[in-house]
């Protein structure tokens, strides 16, 4: 007899990245905190996140957000990230999104204006400032990780490319930022094959040679993210603006320029005197979507100087469905999966 199993989703998107939320249809899952319950989907039912990233139900370019009970007793829901490079503890796009479904779905009162929320990331506490016109959310700030510069112009043989100088950031995961233009590229779309094949070769060459600690949760994985840095025009006094794209190992190029991109473009800029606090930055992608940070505060941790920032956004929806999982179709592999599955309808 076979079960009938579905999955409640909200597909958004924000700059372009599409996040696909999944609002009910799996199993509470153990934990103390988002956090315990991120690794325990991590480590004992990465079929969700297979089964929505690949096919036939997804692509890997896309993003998954679990809803999940909240720990911390000031949130209204907590969320999980899944990405085709594994399980990030924040992003800024999937939280835009995320902040964005919860608010489209009933599960937080829209109120005309600006309202306030706080939802609980694998990072913890994340403070939600929200602004809805007419019934519409047109906009979602919210708190970017403290980010900090853990190398600052360091160079690298890579084969293909020769050497390449890079910096790197810490602002959810760890970032390598380069130079577009002394790399030859002017960040039009076009170009996105190329980026990506670039991309690809550095962020290769640097888990070869080095990885990254950061200075309270210790080994975090090898380097997955890559940040390619366009010029940097002044609009204002305390506004800039610059093209950029982000890179996700293994061979995804985002839509847009990602919040944590942004964040740790911030900290960079930072650290080379170019921001200070009260600056904004927005970042322009490939699609010509943007996101815009600013940067709150400066705080000394140890030997690091950390940035505190928000990331400005909008988020999309792009269709609300339910998904049924047959685990006897030959393109759907259900092996850890089916244990978290919640059985909506008896046996037919």
């Amino acid at each position: 007899m076979e079960q009938r199993l579905t999955i409640k989703l909200m597909d958004t998107h924000a700059g372009g990245d599409v996040s696909r939320i999944v609002l009910s249809g799996i199993t509470p899952l153990p934990g103390a905190s988002v956090r315990d319950q991120m690794h325990y989907l991590r480590d004992d039912a990465d079929g969700l996140r297979n089964l929505l990233l690949f096919e036939p139900y997804g692509i890997p370019e896309m993003s998954v957000d679990l809803i999940v009970p909240a720990t911390d007793p000031d949130a209204v829901a907590g969320y999980i990230i899944m990405e085709v490079m594994g399980y990030p503890i924040y992003s800024g796009s999937n939280t835009i999104c995320t902040a964005t479904a919860v608010l489209e779905a009933g599960i937080v009162a829209k109120q005309e204006g600006t309202q306030y929320f706080v939802l609980e990331s694998p990072a913890g506490r994340v403070n939600i400032e929200a602004q809805v016109e007419n019934g519409v959310v047109e906009a979602i700030t919210c708190e970017g990780l403290p980010s900090y510069i853990d190398t600052h112009l360091a160079s690298i043989h890579v084969p293909g490319l020769g050497d390449v100088t890079y910096s790197v950031a810490y602002s959810g995961g760890f970032y390598a930022l380069v130079d577009a233009t002394e790399l030859g590229f002017q960040l039009t779309l076009d170009e996105e094959r190329t980026l990506t094949e670039c991309a690809h070769k550095i962020v290769e060459a640097i888990q070869a040679e080095r990885g990254f600690s950061h200075y309270t949760l210790g080994d975090v994985g090898p380097l997955p993210f890559l940040h390619f840095m366009g010029p940097v025009e002044q609009i204002a006094d305390d506004f800039y603006r610059s093209r950029s794209t982000t890179y996700v190992h293994p061979g995804v190029i985002c839509r847009s320029t990602t919040g944590t991109g942004t964040s740790a473009r911030l900290a960079l800029m930072h650290h080379e005197g170019k921001l200070k606090p009260g600056d904004r930055l927005e970042t322009v992608s490939l699609r010509e979507t943007g996101f815009i940070g600013k940067l709150t505060g400066v705080r000394q941790e140890g030997s690091h100087q950390v940035v505190e920032n928000t990331i400005t956004g909008k988020g999309y929806v792009l269709a609300s469905s339910e998904i049924v999982i047959n685990c006897d179709d030959p393109m759907v592999e259900c092996s850890g999966l089916r244990h978290i599955l919640q059985d909506d309808q008896p046996p037919r």
